[in-house]
């Protein structure tokens, strides 16, 4: 099961929330995410468990709870929802000629 972590303190790290995490089970993956550009923890993260049991246990117990001077919001992870992305370029022959503006040539 995927788990999000939510509200974590930006000085956590991915040895944190597995240490966390362990004491209800196996953790197959932790990961805090951080910013590309500044490697600033984003104050969240995600935790692979592969027993459910194990991971609906962990989630119960650490919800609500303070880790490391934060209450933490953990629950299942959702999928991420596909925005349609709309890029810049748009070849000249997919759209209609200007009308403000006479031909050049």
């Amino acid at each position: 099961m995927d788990i999000y972590v939510g509200n974590l303190a930006y000085k956590s790290t991915d040895e944190d929330l597995r240490a966390l995490f362990s004491q209800y089970g196996e953790v197959t993956s932790a990961r805090v995410v951080v910013d590309r550009a500044s490697g600033r923890s984003k104050g969240f993260g995600f935790v692979e468990m592969p027993n459910r049991e194990e991971a609906q246990k962990a989630i119960d117990a650490i919800n609500g709870n303070d880790f490391q001077g934060r209450a933490l919001r953990v629950n299942e992870s959702q999928p991420k929802p596909r925005e349609e992305r709309r890029g810049g370029f748009r070849p000249r022959g997919d759209r209609p000629p200007r009308k403000d503006r006479e031909d050049r040539w």
